[in-house]
C-alpha cells in the first residue's frame, strides 16, 4: 500500500504585534501552524510522525541530530521500529501479549498499540543510529486523528535518556557493590528490587523475589512486617534485629536499617532497606561472653590464690619471728643486764644479735618482695617532707658509717623538698641505698645525699658513694633478685633483694629509679618521686591532748599491765623486761577469754595483746573489750609476729592503740609502754574532770 502523506506541512511563520493579545489568538496560532513549526523544528527532541501504517512521514531536525539520519533517508522508507533495538521491540510485544492475552506482532504495532486504543503511551526505547551506535530514549506516542476520529497517523516524541540511564546504571553498580543484602519494598510489603547480596542470602533469584512478600524470607514474618510498617510510619528504622532463612535452611542474623524514598514531589514511593550480617559478630559476642565468664572464674581463683598467698606470708612471718623474738629479746636482756657481761660473753652476744638482726632483715626483705609481687602491697600516699626523712635516716646510719670512717654529707637540698609518697616506704628505700653506700664504700670514703627538682614535677633523691664502682657487666645484672653481683664470697653480708624491693616500691609510688657508676670512682643511685602539691608535709608522731597533771610523786601507785600471750618464751621475755620497771605491775593470761575476764576484774591501765591466740583471736578479744563499757577506755597494744603491712594496717583499723612486731626492740618497747601509760592516765584524768562537772 503506498504511504499516505500526512497533511502536517508547516506554513510560513506568522507574526503578531508585540505585547498584544486578541481573543481566539490560540486558534489563530494553531491554524497558522506556528506551534507545529516550533515542535517539529526543535533540536532538543526528536519528532517522528508516521502514517496509519507506521511509515515515517516527518523526521524533524532533532531526530536528524540525535539519530544521524537525514529526513530524506527515512521518509516513506522506514518505520520507527526499523531504527530501534529489535530485542526491545520483541520484549515489548511479549509483555503486551501477556497483558492482553492476545498475540502482538513485534514491530511497529508493539510501539503504538496503546496509542491505537486512545491511550498516550510513554516508554523507554533504544534507537539505533545510522553509525550503529545506540541512543537510550524516552518516547511518548500519540495517535493522530482526523475530524471523524479515525487514526491517520502516529506522533513519536523522544528525548535523550543517556544521562538517566547512566545514573541508573551507576546507582545499580553501587547497590551491587554492597556485600550486604539491599532491597526495596512498596507500601504493600512487596519486594520491588533486590541486589546480589539478597539473592545470595535467600538462595532465591531476582525474578522470583520481585513481587513476593518481604516477610516470607524471615524466621519471624510478623516481626519483619512490623519492621517495614515502622519504616513507612516513622520514615526509618535503625538496627532492627531479624533472621533471614536461606532456602536450604541456613540462617543469617542481620540488623536492618531502612528508610523511605520519595519522588520529586515528596510522595513516598517505597522503603529502601539494608541488612548488615551480624552472624559472626553474634558468634564472637557469645564467645566473648563465655570468655568473660572464664576470666571472671579465673579472676576469682587468682584472688583466692592471692589471698591464700597473703595468709601464707602472714603465717610465715609469724612463725619465723616467734622464735627469733626470743633469741633477740633475751640476747638484748643479757647484753644490757646487771652485772655487765664479761668480754667473752659480750663478743658472743654481739654475734648473736648481729646474726639475729641480719636474719630479721632477710625475713623482712623476702616477705616484702613476695608481698609486692602478689599485688597486696598497701601504700598510704601523702605529702612527705623529705628533710625529716633524711634527718631520721642520718641518725640511723651514722653509727654504721663511723665504724668505717665514712662521712655522710647532705648537700643540694632544695627546700621545701616535698614528695607524694608513702613515708615509711621512702624511708625504707633511702635506708637501703645508704646502707649499700656504706657497705660498698672505701674506708674514709664519702657519701653525698642530694635532693633536686627535675622537670616536669618530680624530685630526684641521689645517693653518691666513693666506692670501687660497678663494671658494665655488673650494671646489666642490677635489680635481679638474689643477685649480689659477684659479692657472694665477700665479707659484707647481703641478700641481693634490697635493690629489687626498692625498685618495686619506687615504681608502685609512680616514680623511677636509676644509677650511674664508674669503676674506681664510685656509684650514684637515685630515685624520683612526684612532687607534692600540698604546702605542708605530714609528719609522723602522735598528737595527744595534754592536761595539767601531777607526776613523779613518790607515793604514786604502780600502773598495771595485762599481757595476753600463749607462748611461754615471749611471756618470760616481757616479764624480764618489766622487771626493770618497778613502776609497772604485770598480770598475764594465756588465752583471750581468760584475758577478757582478768581485764574486767582487775581494770589494768593497759593491755598487751598477742594476735594469734588459741580459740579467740586477739582482734576478736579487742572487739569485746571495746564494746564493754567497763573496759572500753583501756588502751590495747598489739604485740605480734604478724608483721607484714597488711596485718599491721588491719590491726590498727581494728582499734589497737599501737602495733608492735616481734622480735621486740627493747628501746621501742619501753618507749611504747611510756606513751601508752601516759595516754591512759590522761584519759582517766579527763574522765574524772567530766565526772566532777556532771556532779
Amino acid at each position: 500500500m503506498p504511504a499516505k502523506v500526512l497533511d502536517l506541512a508547516v506554513p510560513a511563520t506568522q507574526t503578531t504585534p508585540k505585547n498584544t493579545y486578541e481573543p481566539g489568538q490560540e486558534a489563530t496560532l494553531l491554524k497558522a501552524g506556528a506551534l507545529q513549526s516550533a515542535i517539529f523544528n526543535s533540536a532538543n527532541f526528536s519528532s517522528i510522525a508516521t502514517d496509519a501504517e507506521g511509515v515515517i512521514q516527518i523526521f524533524n531536525v532533532g531526530a536528524e541530530r540525535m539519530l544521524g539520519y537525514t529526513a530524506a533517508e527515512v521518509l516513506n522508507k522506514n518505520t520507527p521500529a526499523d531504527i530501534s533495538d529489535p530485542q526491545e521491540i520483541i520484549a515489548r510485544a511479549q509483555a503486551l501479549s501477556v497483558e492482553l492475552e492476545t498475540p502482538i506482532t513485534p514491530g511497529f504495532d508493539a510501539l503504538v498499540f496503546k496509542a491505537r486504543r486512545g491511550i498516550e503511551d510513554i516508554y523507554e526505547l533504544t534507537y539505533i543510529r545510522k553509525d550503529g551506535s545506540r541512543l537510550p530514549a524516552v518516547v511518548s506516542v500519540t495517535a493522530l486523528r482526523d475530524d471523524l476520529g479515525s487514526i491517520i497517523g502516529y506522533l513519536l516524541i523522544g528525548t535523550d535518556n543517556t544521562a538517566r540511564k547512566q545514573a541508573s546504571q551507576y546507582a545499580r553498580s553501587l547497590i551491587e557493590a554492597s556485600l550486604d543484602p539491599l532491597i526495596t519494598i512498596n507500601a504493600e510489603g512487596k519486594v520491588t528490587d533486590v541486589n546480589e547480596g539478597s539473592i545470595k542470602v535467600t538462595g532465591v533469584s531476582r525474578q522470583k523475589l520481585v513481587g513476593t512478600d518481604f516477610s516470607n524470607y524471615f524466621t519471624e514474618p510478623e516481626r519483619a512486617r512490623e519492621a517495614y510498617r515502622e519504616a513507612f510510619s516513622k520514615g526509618a528504622v535503625t538496627d532492627y534485629p531479624l533472621t533471614i532463612r536461606h532456602k536450604d535452611g541456613r540462617l543469617t542474623d542481620v540488623l536492618y536499617n531502612a528508610s523511605v524514598y520519595k519522588d520529586v514531589q515528596g510522595n513516598v514511593l517505597g522503603v529502601f532497606a539494608a541488612a548488615r550480617d551480624v552472624t559472626e559478630r553474634k558468634r564472637l559476642d557469645q564467645v566473648l561472653q563465655e570468655k568473660n565468664v572464664e576470666l571472671e572464674s579465673a579472676r576469682l581463683v587468682a584472688e583466692k590464690a592471692n589471698l591464700a598467698k597473703s595468709d601464707f606470708l602472714s603465717s610465715m612471718s609469724h612463725e619465723l619471728r616467734t622464735p627469733l623474738a626470743a633469741i633477740l629479746g633475751f640476747a638484748q636482756l643479757m647484753d644490757s643486764g646487771k652485772p655487765e657481761p664479761t668480754p667473752a660473753q659480750k663478743r658472743s652476744l654481739d654475734q648473736i644479735l648481729k646474726a639475729g638482726w641480719y636474719l630479721l632483715e632477710l625475713i623482712n626483705e623476702i616477705l616484702d618482695l613476695a608481698l609486692i609481687e602478689s599485688g597486696k602491697l598497701s601504700l598510704s600516699l601523702e605529702s612527705v617532707l623529705f628533710e625529716e626523712v633524711l634527718h631520721e635516716c642520718k641518725i640511723m646510719v651514722e653509727p654504721q658509717a663511723k665504724e668505717r670512717n665514712i662521712q655522710v654529707v647532705f648537700s643540694g637540698i632544695e627546700a621545701p623538698c616535698l614528695v607524694k609518697a608513702d613515708r615509711t616506704r621512702v624511708k625504707q628505700i633511702l635506708l637501703n641505698l645508704l646502707s649499700n653506700a656504706i657497705k660498698y664504700n672505701k674506708e674514709y670514703g664519702t657519701i653525698t645525699v642530694s635532693c633536686t627538682l627535675t622537670p616536669p614535677d618530680f624530685i630526684r633523691i641521689s645517693v653518691r658513694d666513693t666506692g670501687a664502682g660497678l663494671t658494665p657487666e655488673q650494671l646489666k645484672q642490677l635489680f635481679q633478685p638474689f643477685n649480689r653481683l659477684g659479692q657472694k664470697g665477700a665479707v659484707e653480708e647481703g641478700t641481693g633483694i634490697g635493690l629489687v624491693v626498692c625498685k618495686r616500691l619506687v615504681e608502685s609510688m609512680g616514680g623511677t629509679i636509676g644509677f650511674e657508676s664508674t669503676v674506681g670512682e664510685g656509684s650514684v643511685f637515685w630515685f624520683e618521686l612526684l612532687r607534692a602539691a600540698e604546702s605542708q608535709a605530714s609528719t609522723q608522731g602522735d598528737q595527744l591532748t595534754t592536761i595539767a597533771m601531777t607526776e613523779g610523786q613518790a607515793d604514786e601507785p604502780k600502773s598495771t599491765l595485762l599481757y595476753v600471750e600463749d607462748n611461754p618464751a615471749n611471756l618470760m621475755l616481757v616479764e624480764d623486761l618489766l622487771a626493770r620497771r618497778p613502776d609497772i605491775r604485770l598480770l598475764s593470761a594465756q588465752d583471750a577469754v581468760k584475758g577478757v575476764e582478768i581485764a574486767l576484774i582487775s581494770q589494768p591501765d593497759m593491755i598487751l595483746m598477742d594476735i594469734n591466740l588459741p580459740g579467740l583471736s586477739g582482734i576478736d578479744a579487742l572487739k569485746i573489750l571495746a564494746n564493754t563499757p567497763e573496759t572500753a577506755h583501756i588502751p590495747v597494744v598489739a604485740l605480734s609476729g604478724n608483721a607484714i603491712p597488711r596485718d599491721i594496717e588491719k590491726g590498727l583499723e581494728a582499734g589497737f592503740f599501737r602495733y608492735l612486731t616481734k622480735p621486740i626492740k627493747v628501746a621501742e618497747f619501753m618507749e611504747t609502754l611510756d606513751l601508752t601509760l601516759k595516754h591512759a592516765k590522761m584519759t582517766a584524768a579527763i574522765a574524772a574532770e567530766k565526772g566532777k562537772a556532771n556532779s
